[in-house]
């Protein structure tokens, strides 16, 4: 790899790429941020727009987006657009060197389409991958570096399947701001920087290309330098041009296999079979009722569709809308109702192509009517025991962990058409492993390091070509005329769940706007402690919660919630204020 191209910040680099900074000047961008009191960052104000609109985690990314939508293309052009500028400038969190979940909305033929971009296990993985010398499983990092955590990436295969059915611009023209930035170069990020310097991924100085990259000359790149990424370039300049094939059958995919294979740390066994096998599967969502809407996610392999739609269900008898937003009662309801949705999401959700999951029984009305009965509304329930909607699972507790090194997307376009795409590369940083300017994911750590307990198998088990499970939980809400409300998802490993469900409640419930109900301070519950943001109003209940019987901690909860509401004929956009997110609009 090219040692990387960077220089200090000045105000002749930051005219770099004139044209690209300029494509969005004409938008209808009405922020402002504004201090939140002692909420710990800065809250946003929404943005509103009549005829299209993107959210995403990065400026770069939206400005593609939005450019995109300026010059006719359609919500899926400008997804794919803003996708290969995160791997650019977001790469600790995705990339075509991972995977995504994508939610369509066709509004013409009101057809709702999700694609499965997840990465797969190589056909020579075996259920004892993450296990030692000793039949124990690995500590999670040490599983992690290296080719032994690769799965093969589903990314641009997602991108290419949705761009073949709604795509109205040229392939090929989708890539130009993404190669523009890598040759020219952009600005690094403060978040950028802080994630570096906070070693959060040990490979990132075990591995020669990835810390040349970061560390050239063995110094921190830092917030303010442009940095250049001509591999990449060159890399996205050939799918451009020949398509995916080279991706998945041509000399990219042959640097991806010597890279896994030949890793200093744990080799993989991904050969260019697994690769030139990854299809992307088109898969029908699953949708529940809440209220007077309809709320639609993803199937599995995710969790995260399933697990949004339990929690809303589940407090469909308690009056939400008479509780003040993150008042004591609301966080005590929806944290218990949590506790009973990760039970099952532990139990039972896996790769529905190698595990019969319950879909139905786990959506089943009377089923999460019933469970809604465990919850108290004076004292937390304790760890919640999963369910049984089949009558006929013998399976064991998952131990998968999660990472929030993931990024999200909302877009409408001038069709009225709607994507809501999450895509990860896992942990932050991925597997370190970089090849050709992008990193490799570490998404088969998303699987059970263990794949059985006290004899029982464990769903979520590593298997040939199987996909590991994800909490990621894109998500589309209609309402009672069937009309596309809401669009929206989150990062944040798995408690994407519990931010995503919040969001949606403190639109439909309590009437935010989507930027008031991103803004506000987050808890989260996985059926353990009820964790608090810290330095925010919601960290003044802990003591009250604990009264109740909850285990409380306050914490850091680096949510990065995107969506776009439609109101009345308008777009109303949020993008997280904890993170570096955009939204444009016109």
């Amino acid at each position: 790899m090219k040692t990387p191209t960077f220089v200090r910040f000045s105000a002749l680099t930051f005219l770099i790429s004139q044209t690209f900074f300029t494509l969005a000047a004409s938008a209808q961008v009405r922020e402002v941020r504004e201090p939140e009191g002692a909420t710990g960052f800065f809250a946003k104000k929404a943005v509103y727009g009549k005829k299209h609109m993107v959210a995403s985690a990065n400026e770069y990314a939206s400005k593609a987006a939005f450019s995109m939508l300026e010059n006719g293309g359609s919500a899926v052009d400008a997804a794919i657009a803003a996708q290969l500028v995160l791997t650019l400038v977001e790469p600790q969190s995705s990339g075509i060197g991972g995977g995504a979940f994508m939610l369509h909305w066709h509004k013409k033929s009101q057809q709702l389409t999700t694609f499965d971009g997840r990465e797969t296990a190589p056909k020579l993985a075996t259920s004892e991958l993450f296990l030692d010398k000793h039949g124990k499983p690995l500590p999670w990092m040490k599983a992690v570096v290296g080719g032994k955590s690769v799965g093969v990436p589903g990314l641009l295969a997602a991108l290419k399947k949705a761009h073949v059915q709604q795509g109205n611009l040229p392939w090929a023209d989708l890539f130009t701001p993404a190669i523009e930035l890598a040759e020219q170069g952009f600005v690094v990020s403060p978040r950028l920087e802080k994630l570096l310097g906070m070693d959060m991924n040990p490979g990132l100085h075990q591995l020669p290309e990835i810390n040349q990259y970061f560390f050239p000359n063995g110094v921190k790149i830092k917030a303010g330098d442009i940095l250049k990424n001509p591999d990449l370039a060159k890399a996205y300049r050939s799918i451009a041009k020949e398509g995916i094939e080279v991706f998945y059958r041509g000399w990219i995919a042959k640097k991806i296999v010597e890279k896994v294979q030949n890793s200093a740390i744990s080799p993989g066994t991904l050969s260019e079979q697994d690769m030139a096998a990854y299809q992307a599967i088109e898969r029908s969502p699953v949708c529940g009722p809440y209220r007077q809407y309809k709320v639609c996610g993803m199937a599995p392999p995710s969790s995260g569709g399933i697990a949004v739609i339990q929690i809303l269900a589940q407090l469909q008898s308690f009056d939400l809308a008479k509780l003040p937003p993150n008042s004591l009662s609301a966080v005590h309801l929806i944290s218990q109702s949590a506790r009973l949705a990760f039970a099952d999401r532990n139990k039972y959700i896996a790769d529905s192509d190698f595990v019969s999951v319950p879909v139905t029984g786990l959506l089943d009305k009377d089923y999460l009517a019933s469970r809604a009965t465990l919850i108290n509304e004076s004292k937390d329930m304790g760890v919640a025991v999963a369910g049984d909607p089949k009558k006929s699972q013998h399976l064991a507790l998952d131990n998968a962990i999660e990472r929030p090194s993931t990024s999200h997307l909302s877009i409408v376009d001038q069709f009225g058409n709607a994507v809501s795409m999450t895509s990860s590369i896992e942990n932050g940083f991925g597997s370190a492993l970089m090849v050709q300017g992008f990193i490799l994911n570490n998404q088969l750590t998303d699987f059970s390091l263990a794949p059985q307990v006290n004899g029982k198998l464990v769903a979520n088990r590593v298997e040939p070509s199987k996909r590991p499970r994800s909490s990621m939980a894109p998500m589309m809400v209609f309402d009672q005329n069937k009309s596309l409300k809401l669009i929206v998802g989150s990062p944040g490993g798995s408690r994407i769940i519990n931010y995503v469900a919040q969001t949606i409640v403190g639109v439909l419930d309590w009437q935010l706007n989507i930027q008031e109900a991103i803004n506000l301070p987050k808890f989260t519950n996985r059926n353990k402690v009820t964790t608090l943001e810290v330095d925010t109003s919601i960290s003044e209940l802990k003591l009250a919660l604990e009264e109740k019987g909850h285990k409380v901690r306050v914490s850091a909860l680096n949510s990065g919630v995107q969506g776009i509401e439609i109101k009345g004929g308008e777009l109303i956009g949020g993008a997280d204020p904890r993170r570096e997110g955009l939204v444009l609009g016109r």
